[in-house]
């Protein structure tokens, strides 16, 4: 279903004029700077000037530019994770890096009723055929998961959350570190290791 969608897409921009692509990419950039500032915000209603005057609460440039070695560091920080969730977002992937944080939270869990209920679920929304946000892994990964529901264990989709992470770093990750989002993040951050110092 998501190929039709960006096939869709492309046959759309195909279609287009010069300048009404160009426009096109100017809403779009837009429309980063507006979810980075949702990024920079936290749930009160604290302005960007507010949390830039703690720490705490903005990554710093230093921060960023980590993100940029490995996407362990990236997943490892809360904001660098949040914006690769909005990057995908944006390539219609989101269901990768939303499965791969279900299967952290799994892990976590020790009651084994706690275990059968959330891999149930979780198989219901990422493993089965025609699942709402169904991840790219093959037969016999979701076929092992699926045995592994009548007795569920905290390792039941490490397989397929361990696929999911090498398609995320081998091809979302790079994609993230060259788009705008990130250099715009690497620009603000910078910015505002330069407000707090002065």
């Amino acid at each position: 279903m998501r190929e039709s969608i960006t096939s869709k897409n492309m046959a759309f921009t195909d279609q287009m004029k010069p300048t009404e692509l160009s426009a096109l990419k100017e809403i779009n950039r837009k429309n980063w700077r507006n979810r980075i500032g949702l990024l920079l915000k936290t749930n009160t209603s604290k302005s960007i000037w507010q949390l830039m005057k703690n720490k705490t609460y903005r990554p710093s440039a230093d921060d960023v530019n980590q993100w940029a070695q490995s996407l362990d560091k990236l997943l490892s920080h809360k904001y660098g994770k949040a914006a690769f969730c909005i990057f995908l977002e944006s390539e219609f992937c989101e269901e990768n890096i939303e499965f791969w944080s279900a299967c952290e939270d799994f892990k976590k869990l020790t009651s084994s009723k706690d275990l059968a209920s959330r891999a149930s679920s979780m198989y219901e929304e990422f493993i089965k055929n025609e699942a709402p946000k169904e991840i790219n892994v093959d037969y016999q990964t979701k076929n092992a998961i699926a045995q592994s529901l009548h007795k569920p264990t905290a390792t039941s989709f490490l397989a397929a959350q361990r696929k999911v992470y090498n398609l995320m770093e081998n091809n979302s990750y790079p994609r993230f570190i060259q788009s705008n989002l990130y250099r715009e993040l690497c620009a603000a951050a910078r910015g505002q290791d330069k407000h707090t110092k002065s």
